[in-house]
C-alpha cells in the first residue's frame, strides 16, 4: 500500500480510538499495535516492549516529575493568593492595576507551577471575584485569568517544553529560554487587550488607583520572595553550567517541599502525601504518553509514513510560509481536542523533518507549536482552562467565559505573526547566552 494513503488510514484510526474515550498512552498503544501486526505480521511485536522501555531510558525524563511536584507543593499551599496580593499592593498605583496584577500573577505563578489549571485555580479564586467586586466586566475578570493561566506551558520552567525536547532531540536549556521574550509578549498582550477591553466598556472608573501603605506591601514579601528565588537559582544553576535540568528540578523539587512546609505551615503527612500522590499519578500519566508515542514513531518510521510525508512536503511547490501556516491550522485543530503532551509527541516526529526541509529553525518552532497548545487550553470542545474557570466562578456563564476568552486567543494569534515577522524574539537570548545552535 501506497505510505500517504496508509498514513491516512492512521490519521483517520488514531482519531477513531481517540475519540472513543480510551486514554492517549492506551490509544497510541493499540493503533501502533494494530497496523504493525496487519503490515508487518506478529513478529513485529516483539520489539514494542523493548521499544516502550527504551523510550524511558533517558536521564532528562526525571526533569519532569521533579518539576511536577515543584509545582504541585507550590499550588498546596497559599502561596498564589500571596503572589497574587503582593503584586495587588505594589502596583495599585498602575492604571488598571488590578487586572495587571492578576496577569503578572498568572505570569510568575505559571513559572513555578508549569501548570496551566493549577495557575488558573490559584489566582482566579482571589482574582476573579475581586475584580468583579470593583467593577471589571466578567468577560475581563474571567477571560484574562483563562489566559493567563495558559502561560504555565511557556514561561520555563516549562514540561511541555522538556517533552518536545526529549521528542526531538533539541536542547531543552534553549527551549527554557526561547520561552521568555514570547512569554513576556504575550503578557503585555493581555494586559494592552485587558485595560482597552475595561476602558471601552464604560468602566474606566476601575482602573484608578488603591491605597496600601508601605507596611502592607512590605509585610506580604517574605512569603513569596523564597519561591520567587527558587526559580531565579534553579534557571541560574541550569544556565550557570553547575548542574543539569534533571538535577536543578530535583534541587527545586525539594526545597519548594521545604519552604511550603517551613512557611505555610503544610506539615500534615496527609497533605504532603496528596502532593507526592497527584505528582506520581501527573507524572506516570505524561512518561507514559511518552514511551507510547514512542511505539507509534517507531509505527510510521517502520511503515515508511513519516518519511513519505515529510519527502512529499518536500516536492510541493508552495512558498514555506503557506506550508508554515497549513502545519499551525493542524496544531490549533489537534489542540481542540487533545492535551499539549499529546500533540506534542504525535506530531513532533512527523513535523520535525519538514520545518528543519523547509529551513525553520526548531527552537523557533517549539514556541509557536506551544502558543498553539495554549490557544487549544482556552477554546471549546476541550479548553480545560475554560471549565476550572466555571468550576471557580460557576456563577459566570460558560458562554461569557469563553466569549471574554476570545480576544486573548487573538492576542495570541497576533504572538504567532509577529514570531513569523521577528523569529529573533525566540532565537536571539537562547543564541546569546548558549551561543549559535542551527
Amino acid at each position: 500500500m501506497d505510505p500517504l494513503l496508509l498514513g491516512a488510514l492512521v490519521a483517520m484510526a488514531t482519531i477513531l480510538v481517540l475519540f472513543s474515550g480510551v486514554s492517549v498512552a492506551i490509544g497510541l498503544l493499540i493503533v501502533s499495535a494494530g497496523f504493525l501486526i496487519v503490515f508487518d505480521g506478529l513478529r513485529s511485536l516483539e520489539l514494542m516492549p523493548e521499544i516502550l522501555f527504551g523510550k524511558l531510558n533517558n536521564f532528562a525524563l526525571l526533569s519532569i516529575p521533579m518539576f511536577i511536584i515543584m509545582g504541585s507543593s507550590i499550588a498546596s499551599t497559599r502561596a498564589g493568593a500571596d503572589l497574587y496580593e503582593a503584586l495587588e499592593r505594589w502596583l495599585t498605583r498602575v492604571p488598571g492595576g488590578l487586572v495587571v496584577s492578576n496577569l503578572g500573577a498568572c505570569a510568575l505563578f505559571a513559572a513555578m507551577s508549569g501548570s496551566s489549571p493549577a495557575t488558573c485555580a490559584a489566582i482566579g479564586k482571589m482574582g476573579i471575584p475581586e475584580m468583579r467586586k470593583r467593577g471589571y466586566p466578567d468577560g475581563v475578570a474571567a477571560g484574562s485569568i483563562a489566559a493567563g493561566g495558559t502561560l504555565g506551558i511557556l514561561i520555563p520552567p516549562s514540561v511541555t517544553m522538556i517533552v518536545y525536547g526529549i521528542a526531538t532531540e533539541t536542547s531543552i536549556g534553549r527551549l527554557f529560554l526561547a520561552g521568555v521574550f514570547p512569554g513576556l509578549l504575550l503578557v503585555g498582550l493581555f494586559m494592552a487587550w485587558s485595560l482597552y477591553s475595561t476602558w471601552r466598556s464604560g468602566q474606566a472608573g476601575v482602573l484608578g488607583a488603591g491605597n496600601y501603605s508601605w507596611r502592607e506591601k512590605f509585610e506580604i514579601l517574605p512569603r513569596v520572595l523564597p519561591f520567587l528565588l527558587i526559580i531565579i537559582g534553579v534557571l541560574y544553576a541550569m544556565y550557570g553550567g553547575i548542574a543539569t535540568p534533571s538535577e536543578t528540578a530535583a534541587v527545586g523539587a525539594l526545597l519548594c517541599l521545604v519552604i511550603a512546609m517551613v512557611i505555610y505551615r503544610l506539615w500534615d503527612p496527609r497533605a504532603l502525601w496528596v502532593v507526592l500522590r497527584d505528582s506520581t499519578r501527573e507524572s506516570v500519566m505524561i512518561l507514559f504518553i511518552i514511551a507510547a508515542a514512542g511505539v507509534f514513531s517507531y509505527m510510521l518510521s517502520s511503515l515508511f509514513i513519516t518519511q513519505s510525508i515529510a519527502e512529499w512536503i518536500g516536492t510541493l511547490d508552495v512558498n514555506r510560509w503557506i506550508l508554515m501556516g497549513a502545519i499551525n491550522i493542524f496544531l490549533l485543530i489537534a489542540g481542540f481536542f487533545l492535551p499539549p503532551v499529546a500533540v506534542i509527541l504525535m506530531a513532533a516526529p512527523i513535523l520535525l523533518p519538514i520545518i528543519e526541509t523547509a529551513g525553520f529553525d526548531p527552537i523557533w518552532f517549539a514556541v509557536v507549536l506551544t502558543i498553539n497548545m495554549e490557544i487549544g487550553l482556552i477554546s471549546p470542545p476541550v479548553g480545560l482552562n475554560l471549565y476550572v474557570i466555571n468550576g471557580i466562578a460557576p456563577d459566570i456563564s460558560l458562554r461569557t467565559i469563553l466569549t471574554g476568552s476570545l480576544p486573548f486567543v487573538a492576542c495570541m494569534v497576533i504572538a504567532i505573526i509577529l514570531l513569523c515577522l521577528f523569529p529573533g524574539l525566540a532565537t536571539w537570548l537562547p543564541d546569546a547566552v548558549m551561543g549559535a545552535g542551527f
